[in-house]
């Protein structure tokens, strides 16, 4: 008996498709494409829309460009003012010279304020003794004293500053001249402000002054700072003594029997040493005088007609015209001329090649020597 054969139940269309598909993918994956090339195809199975990935840009490997950073410039930095009597800089004062006539006989020692002084011009007067035209600038020491009278080369001598001359007493003719020469004055026995007498000291050497007091006093014609004194060294070539001159250790000075002053050098702080005579030369405090520059000229003196209340004859040193001296700066001294055009007209210091005198910055003393003195280096 033969039985019936069971009917095969018809597979759905769609069944069929995706059956193709599977066995096609199948065939791909076998022979090395792997599934990335199904889906790069976009005959992937198992989703129902195809799927595009992006290729990559590469990389571009062109000329590199490096950017060199422009350099900053270094900061231009101005030179520092330099006060005009001694060529050493700092916070400058925009004020006038202050000329100050200070007593130095032996009782008048030791002085106050003296060593404040930029410039310190030591003159011979009646009797041999000598005195000093302090001219003070970029320092105002609380107190000057003893402060003398006037002499008739004191306009000639620091009439160029332009300035402010305190003194007390000095006759008439000599203080025209000083005021004639451009100086404003200051007398105590004219009744200016800024003088007083201290205890301790004879009535005569007793005369102190105040120099901010002397110079609020000063008019609206000397308000201006002092022209600049002379070159300075301001770059580290050194001054004309150290280029030009030879080894020094010390200055002698005879200005007259009486006045001996002399100069040594101190390696230890790099400065003259003032003393008078063999005797140091002290300030009120105790300390030595000192200065960065000394300046030995020789000057003509004449004697005036006339005499001082002790009987002496007046000395007159002649500071307009020209002569030699030496400049002593560094451990070095070497020789000099000086010229002066006329009273008011400043000085003029040359090498012996003609050219201007370079000094040390600091304070300057000057020795003016009689003809009739000497000056000697060793």
């Amino acid at each position: 008996m033969n039985e019936e054969l069971t009917p095969r139940r018809a597979v759905p269309e769609h069944h069929r498709r995706n059956i193709w598909i599977i066995v096609v993918v199948a065939v791909v994956v076998v022979c090395g494409g792997g599934v990335g090339v199904a889906y790069g195809t976009g005959f992937w199975p198992f989703s129902s829309t195809a799927q595009n990935t992006p290729t990559p840009t590469p990389p571009s490997f062109g000329p590199r460009v490096i950017q060199t950073p422009t350099p900053t410039p270094p900061p231009v930095l101005e030179p520092l003012p330099t006060w005009p009597l001694t060529g050493v800089g700092g916070d400058v004062v925009d004020r006038p010279a202050l000329v100050v006539k200070i007593e130095n006989s032996s009782d008048a020692r030791p002085q106050e304020g003296l060593e404040s002084a930029d410039i310190v011009y030591e003159e011979m007067v009646e009797g041999g003794i000598s005195r000093f035209a302090a001219i003070f600038n970029s320092t105002l020491p609380p107190r000057i004293v003893p402060i003398r009278s006037v002499r008739p080369m004191d306009g000639p001598i620091t009439a160029w500053t332009g300035g402010v001359l305190a003194f007390s007493g000095g006759q008439a003719q000599f203080t025209s001249r000083a005021q004639n020469d451009g100086l404003q004055l200051l007398s105590m026995d004219a009744g200016a402000k800024g003088f007083s007498r201290v205890s301790g000291r004879a009535s005569t050497h007793d005369v102190a002054g105040d120099p901010a007091a002397f110079l609020a006093q000063a008019d609206s014609s000397h308000q201006s700072p002092p022209p600049p004194f002379a070159a300075f060294d301001t770059d580290g070539s050194g001054s004309t003594a150290q280029r030009q001159g030879t080894m020094t250790s010390q200055v002698s000075v005879t200005i007259s029997s009486i006045a001996h002053p002399s100069w040594s050098w101190d390696a230890s702080s790099g400065r003259w040493l003032r003393s008078e005579g063999n005797t140091p030369a002290k300030d009120a405090a105790g300390d030595q005088l000192s200065a960065s520059n000394v300046l030995v000229l020789g000057v003509q003196v004449q004697y005036l007609a006339g005499t001082d209340a002790a009987g002496n004859h007046i000395p007159e040193s002649i500071v307009v015209g020209q002569g030699s001296g030496i400049v002593v700066s560094g451990q070095m001294s070497a020789p000099i001329t000086w010229q002066k055009a006329d009273e008011s007209s400043p000085w003029q210091f040359l090498d012996a090649t003609g050219a201007p005198v370079t000094l040390t910055p600091g304070n300057t003393w000057i020795e003016l020597v009689p003809n009739s003195g000497t000056w000697s280096v060793s």
